[in-house]
């Protein structure tokens, strides 16, 4: 009996596995409102970067497919970042996009002082420009797209 018990209790470690490899790191993540996982991992020497997204027990997609230093050219960060609070209409936003398909993925973390809210999601945006919003559940949040300032991922000027 014991053997079972110890058998059924590892199965949501399995399940949770495919997200977080044994040399990877969370770079972020969060839940979505329908209970969906998205996941934006890298190496933790630094030797790819990847995003993974599904349910909880599979991952529906991964970009790219192979796990290689140039992955890190296939994503662009962008950030930007006011202080002084609401008199001065703080924000802080951050942004990662990449293209799969003929769709381009636009993973997004904001906050705004004027009104203190805070967003994050996943907008999708077809070759014709129609966009669908994924949204996230903004306190499931782990970790940061700040840290890809000191990775080799792409960086684009904000324009502000």
């Amino acid at each position: 009996m014991k053997k079972y018990i110890v058998l059924f209790s590892l199965i949501p470690l399995f399940s949770w596995a495919q997200y977080l490899l044994p040399n990877e790191e969370t770079v972020f993540s969060f839940k979505t409102n329908n209970g969906k996982i998205m996941a934006l991992v890298k190496d933790k020497k630094n030797e790819y970067i990847q995003y993974r997204f599904g349910s909880k027990d599979h991952v529906d997609m991964e970009f790219p497919k192979t796990r290689t230093k140039e992955s890190w050219e296939q994503f662009t960060y962008s950030s930007y970042f006011r202080g002084g609070g609401k008199q001065n209409a703080g924000m802080d936003l951050n942004y990662l996009t990449f293209t799969k398909n003929n769709y381009k993925y636009h993973l997004f973390r904001t906050y705004s002082a004027e009104d203190e809210s805070f967003s994050t999601g996943i907008t999708v945006t077809d070759s014709k420009g129609k966009e669908t919003v994924i949204a996230g559940v903004y306190k499931t949040i782990k970790g940061c797209m700040c840290n890809l300032d000191d990775t080799e991922v792409q960086k684009k000027d904000f324009g502000l």
